[in-house]
C-alpha cells in the first residue's frame, strides 16, 4: 500500500476569505444610531455591549429600537449596571450577568451569549464562572496592535480602540496578502467618544477604507466565534482525501490552493 500524498489544508473564513474585521462597542449610547448608520453604509458589522438595567437614562438607546437599529449586529452583554465586577463576589457577578442576559434575550428575542467586561474588570475566577453563565467569549481593554487570532475567547484583545492608530492598521490590514495565516481586526470603543472629540471623521474615513472588499470578512464578534467552532469539529479521514462536517454551519477550507465549502451535515471529498 502506497501513503497518500500530503495535503496543504488551511480553515478559511466564509467565502474562502482569510481576513475578517469586527467591530464592538460599549454602553449603548444614543449615539450608536449614528456610528450603525456609517457601518451600514458600508457592510460593516458589529457588536454592540450593553446594560440592561440602565434602561430609562435619556442618554441611552431604549428597548423599543433595539431590533431595527441593532438589526444585522449583535447584542451582548456589559452587566445589568456596569459595575467594577472584580470587586464583588462572585455570586454577585453571576446574578449581574445574568439578568442582563435574560432581560436583553426577552427584547431581541434571541440567546445572548458575549459579554464585554464593564470598566474593563475581570479576573480568572470570573473568566472560569462565565461559560456556567452561558456567555461563550468576553472582552478585555488592552489591546494588541496586531492582527492575531485570538489564543482564548473569554480574554478577547482587541486590535486597537478608534483613538489608537485607527486607519494606520486599518491600511495595513487592507495589504495583507498570505493566505496561509488567518488575520482578525478588532476595534473597540463607545460611541459617545466621536461626539465628544467632534471627531466623527475618523470612523468615517475607516469604514470607507476598510469596507466593501471582496477580501474581507464582516462579522460579529459571536460569528467569528462559531464559526470557528464549526471548524475545529470537521472530522478528516487518515488520508485527507474526505471530510465530514457534523455542524449546522458551512465551512470553508483551502485544500491545495482550491476554495472548497463543506456544507453544514454534509461528507465531502477534498
Amino acid at each position: 500500500m502506497s501513503l497518500p500524498p500530503l495535503r496543504s489544508i488551511y480553515t478559511c473564513f466564509p467565502g474562502g476569505k482569510h481576513k475578517v474585521l469586527t467591530m464592538s462597542y460599549d454602553d449603548g449610547k444614543t449615539e450608536d444610531r449614528r456610528l450603525v448608520d456609517i457601518f451600514n453604509r458600508h457592510g460593516i458589522r458589529g457588536t454592540f455591549n450593553v446594560n440592561a438595567g440602565l434602561q430609562g437614562d435619556p442618554r441611552r438607546i431604549p428597548f423599543s429600537e433595539y431590533r431595527d437599529l441593532y438589526a444585522g449586529h449583535e447584542i451582548a452583554c456589559h452587566t445589568y449596571t456596569h459595575p467594577t465586577i472584580a470587586r464583588e463576589p462572585l455570586t454577585e457577578v453571576a446574578r449581574q450577568v445574568l439578568r442582563d442576559r435574560m432581560e436583553l434575550e426577552d427584547v431581541v428575542g434571541r440567546p445572548v451569549r458575549g459579554l464585554a467586561y464593564p470598566n474593563g474588570s475581570w479576573s480568572k475566577e470570573i473568566m472560569e464562572l462565565l461559560p456556567m453563565l452561558g456567555i461563550r467569549y468576553a472582552r478585555v481593554v488592552p489591546t494588541t496592535g496586531s492582527f492575531d487570532m485570538p489564543e482564548n475567547f473569554l480574554c478577547w484583545h482587541a486590535t486597537c480602540h478608534h483613538n489608537g492608530p485607527l486607519l494606520e492598521l486599518g491600511e495595513r490590514f487592507t495589504q495583507l496578502f498570505k493566505t496561509q495565516y488567518l488575520y482578525m481586526m478588532y476595534v473597540w470603543g463607545h460611541s459617545y467618544e466621536f461626539a465628544d472629540r467632534d471627531n466623527w471623521d475618523v470612523m468615517e474615513n475607516f469604514c470607507a477604507l476598510v469596507g466593501g472588499r471582496e477580501d474581507i470578512w464582516y462579522a460579529t464578534n459571536i460569528e467569528i466565534v462559531d464559526y470557528l467552532d464549526a471548524a475545529s469539529r470537521l472530522q478528516f479521514t487518515a488520508a485527507a482525501d474526505k471530510v465530514y462536517n457534523p455542524s449546522a454551519t458551512p465551512v470553508w477550507l483551502e485544500v491545495d490552493k482550491r476554495h472548497i465549502e463543506i456544507p453544514a451535515g454534509e461528507l465531502a471529498d477534498l
